[in-house]
């Protein structure tokens, strides 16, 4: 493809992402359906078909790609929270029980369910095995826009526009939402795992290291660097002496990028996990003066970052796939797909909420509830980079096949989540609306 053609393609990416999304949320379709479905075309397209689009020859690519990807939408996700959540205040880990159940066992019942399925019948090695658990495990903070919640102070916008309170009665959204915030981090040290399984060998050679160093040190340095940014940024927006540099008062909201960027590189320098850090330091800069408009303003800008580039991965993703990306995708690749997003991830979430009930007296997780959050664990574009992250520090023999069945995971989840999550809240909510006829009767 010659320059022009590459200048053609980002212009025509621009025009779709200022154009698209007002025309998408009129007509109540899922983007990221449109967007996939629009590379499948564009790939089979006169001047595109030649493209050379193969992850395996651009890992480093892919990897920077869809890492800064995943880093803006952490970003949107932690700011768009509602809900708080201070380390001094037991109460507020409580209301994120949720979170809590669908990371501590949903995510860890679906990394051993997809490495078995695999490694057992279907005869993957271990290592590869591990890593498409791994890969698949975290849900999406990208393309799970229909069962998320809102932007911040949804409910109570200045202009009193603001949509339905979500954060505070729609359990569902927050805990998709702040699970997808949270695992992108979480899912590193599984990842991590099968890279020493390729390289190291025997989990005896590295396993104390691992549990020691990937599993607890990287996860405690990425929070504690992300809150200890976030706090300065919060402190320096809001409270400076100098107006000029009191950026709430100015409405800068460019402050929520280089927070982004910054916590980042100082978590992955001191050698904490990055996307912990951003998480965590939009989650500490959303604590502060929860009510305030600025808070809008930067999500408003990370948003708009973020949907030009979900565009632009999920165009390549489209493009790729009609261009030789599912080429190694075979009987296993296609069972593994269905079986983790129709039976093991469905199963694991409603096993993490055995016994749930919900904080501050609410009622706990009804049945409609329970299915909701089990189900809708969209797959993205997180387990794009992970799978990339690891191609590039060891070699595994079926990678080709990894990115096959990843890829197909990704657009499956695109289609079967996209199309029925609007039905599907639909179904919770009128569930949720008759129990409260019910509470208001009684």
């Amino acid at each position: 493809m010659s320059p022009a053609w590459i200048y053609v393609a980002l212009g025509f990416a621009l025009f779709l992402a200022v154009i698209l999304p007002p025309l998408l949320d009129r007509w109540k379709v899922n983007a990221p359906i449109v967007l996939v479905t629009l590379g499948l075309v564009v790939g089979l397209l006169p001047g595109f078909r030649d493209l050379d689009l193969d992850p395996v020859n651009h890992g480093e690519a892919v990897t920077h790609i869809t890492e800064f990807t995943v880093l803006v939408s952490l970003m949107g996700v932690g700011l768009a929270l509602d809900r708080p959540l201070s380390f001094r205040d037991l109460n507020s880990w409580r209301t994120w029980s949720p979170t809590w159940r669908l990371l501590g066992v949903a995510m860890p019942l679906t990394i051993a369910g997809v490495a078995l399925l695999a490694w057992g019948p279907f005869g993957v090695a271990a290592p590869a095995a591990l890593l498409l658990g791994a890969a698949l495990a975290p849900t999406d903070p990208v393309l799970a826009s229909d069962v998320q919640v809102g932007g911040p102070n949804a409910a109570g916008s200045p202009d009193g526009e603001g949509d339905e309170e979500i954060d505070e009665e729609d359990e569902v959204r927050f805990a998709l939402t702040s699970e997808a915030g949270l695992n992108d981090g979480l899912a590193f040290p599984f990842v991590h795992a099968a890279i020493f399984l390729a390289t190291v060998g025997a989990f005896s050679e590295w396993g104390p290291r691992w549990v020691a160093w990937e599993g607890v040190g990287k996860i405690v340095l990425g929070v504690a660097v992300g809150v200890a940014l976030g706090w300065a940024v919060t402190r320096l927006a809001f409270t400076a002496k100098s107006e000029d540099v009191r950026f709430a008062a100015t409405g800068e909201p460019l402050v929520a990028i280089a927070a982004l960027l910054a916590a980042y590189g100082v978590a992955e320098v001191v050698g904490g996990y990055g996307f912990l850090a951003v998480f965590s330091c939009a989650m500490a800069v959303r604590s502060f003066e929860r009510a305030h408009s600025y808070h809008h303003d930067m999500h408003e800008v990370i948003e708009r970052l973020e949907r030009l580039l979900t565009l632009i991965v999920l165009l390549l993703l489209g493009m790729a796939l009609t261009n030789g990306l599912l080429a190694n995708l075979d009987w296993r690749g296609v069972a593994l797909s269905l079986a983790l997003l129709l039976v093991i991830r469905p199963l694991a979430g409603l096993a993490s909420f055995l016994g749930h009930r919900r904080s501050r007296g609410l009622q706990g997780f009804d049945k409609r509830e329970r299915a909701v959050a089990a189900f809708y664990g969209v797959r993205g574009i997180g387990s794009l980079f992970y799978l990339a992250y690891a191609a590039t520090h060891a070699e595994f023999e079926e990678i080709r096949w990894l990115w096959s069945v990843v890829a197909f995971t990704v657009v499956v989840s695109v289609y079967l989540h996209g199309f029925t999550a609007p039905i599907a809240m639909a179904w919770q909510e009128r569930g949720d609306q008759a129990r409260r006829r019910a509470n208001a009767r009684s």
